[in-house]
């Protein structure tokens, strides 16, 4: 008797927040549809990911977090396998740029089933890919701060107590070297292969993941100024309104501390560098996306894989 056709699912058993046990019911209860797969620690998603790539699956589910999909990516990237996502983390913020129905899994999971295949762009940090936003300085120092106990006790609230203890730090001059030729200073960077960060929030209001481009902004003023800027920012429409904030768009860039400073990866901790390198990964990522695309985002294009 021939088997049927079964998603491998990716996913963390020990999630303890609400949602995570709800995704753990939602997993048992379409048992019957998956092929499970349990991390033990962290990395294994992508060690995971990459093993099924090279068996040949045509798609591989992440049902997690930003961090979760961060690793599958890490597993999948240079293969022809398809990325899909089961948002149940905290944030979501990737499968938000792809329009995922969130907060109904069933919905999601009818997106895979229709197995719509889009491309888009992949960059790395010092050689660590990244699908949709990375970080040097103060947003990688908070996440630095955050403790694995402080989130499953606080959820995001764990990192606002991180952020403000950041805040009263004085950070070092980061210098920002673009590949053609500018060069700006700040204290602080953020760059967007997406539109959103952090959630809902579209800070990089220009970005598309399909046009090889990272969008950039370097904070020059730091403490509670930088948090005041992009809110003044996002209320204008774009964070590139306010003075103290430069918007770069570049295919890539180079990050200079001139001492090890944090860097992090769609939302995790990447490490301590000198200079971090933000470039092209040299292969588009391939990934199951709604028909249309999320509210505000840029038409897909009229071909479908």
């Amino acid at each position: 008797m021939a088997l049927p056709n079964r998603y491998p699912v990716i996913f963390n058993p020990k999630a303890r927040s609400q949602r995570g046990r709800g995704a753990l019911r939602f997993l048992m209860e379409n048992a019957g549809r998956f092929v499970l797969y349990a991390t033990n620690h962290s990395g294994e998603a992508r060690e995971l990911a990459a093993g099924l790539a090279a068996a040949g699956e045509k798609v591989v589910i992440a049902a997690g977090g930003d961090g979760t999909v961060n690793e599958v990516v890490g597993g999948l990237a240079g293969s022809d396998t398809a990325l899909a996502v089961l948002p149940t983390g905290t944030m979501n913020v990737f499968a938000r740029e792809l329009g995922m129905p969130l907060g109904n899994l069933d919905q999601c999971l009818e997106v895979i089933a229709r197995g719509i295949v889009r491309e888009i762009d992949l960059f790395e940090a010092n050689g660590s890919p990244f699908v949709q936003m990375a970080g040097v300085g103060f947003d990688a120092k908070v996440i630095e701060g955050t403790t694995w106990k402080s989130k499953m006790a606080l959820g995001p609230l764990a990192y606002l107590l991180a952020a403000v203890k950041v805040l009263g730090e004085r950070p070092p001059l980061l210098e920002v070297r673009c590949d053609d030729g500018r060069v700006e200073t700040g204290v602080a960077v953020l760059a967007g292969n997406g539109a959103l960060y952090g959630g809902p929030f579209r800070f990089f209001h220009k970005a598309d993941n399909r046009d090889s481009m990272l969008d950039v902004l370097v904070y020059k003023k730091a403490g509670y100024r930088l948090v005041l800027d992009s809110l003044r920012g996002l209320a204008r429409g774009g964070i590139d309104r306010v003075s103290e904030t430069v918007y770069l768009q570049t295919g890539g860039f180079v990050v200079d501390g001139g001492e090890p400073v944090p860097v992090e990866v769609d939302g995790e901790l990447l490490g301590r560098f000198k200079a971090t390198r933000f470039a092209p990964a040299g292969h588009r990522l391939r990934v199951i996306a709604p028909e249309e695309p999320a509210a505000g985002a840029k038409a897909w294009p009229e071909r479908e894989d």
